[in-house]
């Protein structure tokens, strides 16, 4: 489902205070490695890239610098408020796409996935608006090393509980400065979020991962035969 409503009571905070400091410290103001992996991912290109999930529209800018028109959809209307002017987007679901079928050449998952509940049929839904050879790229959460069952106190020693192996939806978390405790996510383990892709059709092409000692994001990239 894009960003679940439950982002409209946290959408001030998520703007003014997480959203800065998530992408301030680090090399380049990007701990996470987002702008290299979404270069990397989507690549450069022309016409428009649908962003499902676009919250605020913050990744608005990258996608421009790729050469590509963003355009949105997400679920909140809290976040959605923050987007005006950084992109067109509408209040819509993302297992539910007001498009039609085959009409972009472009499709951006980013660090959203574990807000949908549904995400297997976000995919298939990303498939369907999909041209022909029309890329999907997916940066996320990476399923092996965040999670409910993940203590990141230290980034040089990430502990893994039991709970990898189980999707499951939660609220657990390390930290009270992040998301998970605010709104939930949902986890997929690997071998399930990839076939996931297989299973709407697209094929896939390249992976990635971002952030140190341990990384905490995986980015992939899928075409539509």
């Amino acid at each position: 489902m894009g960003r679940t409503a439950a982002y409209d009571g946290i959408a001030d905070w998520y703007e003014s205070e997480f959203l800065p400091g998530h992408r301030g410290p680090g090399p380049d103001g990007d701990p996470l490695e987002l702008r290299r992996l979404l270069r990397q991912t989507l690549g450069e290109g022309a016409g428009t890239c649908l962003e499902i999930g676009c919250g605020t529209g913050a990744n608005a800018a990258w996608v421009r610098e790729l050469g590509w028109t963003p355009v949105g959809v997400d679920l909140s209307g809290g976040m959605l408020r923050h987007a005006h002017g950084r992109l067109p987007a509408a209040h819509a679901d993302a297992t539910r796409l007001p498009i039609r079928d085959g009409s972009v050449p472009a499709v951006l998952s980013m660090m959203v996935h574990t807000d949908m509940p549904d995400y297997p049929t976000a995919l298939r839904e990303a498939a369907r608006v999909l041209r022909p050879g029309g890329r999907l790229a997916h940066i996320g959460v990476h399923p092996c090393f965040c999670g409910g069952f993940a203590d990141r106190t230290d980034p040089a020693g990430v502990v893994l509980h039991p709970g990898y192996l189980d999707g499951h939806w939660t609220r657990r978390s390390w930290t009270t400065e992040g998301l998970r405790d605010k709104v939930g996510a949902s986890h997929w383990p690997l071998p399930a979020l990839l076939g996931a892709f297989r299973a709407a059709g697209l094929t896939l092409d390249s992976f990635d991962e971002g952030g140190s000692p341990t990384p905490t994001v995986l980015a992939v990239r899928a075409t539509k035969p």
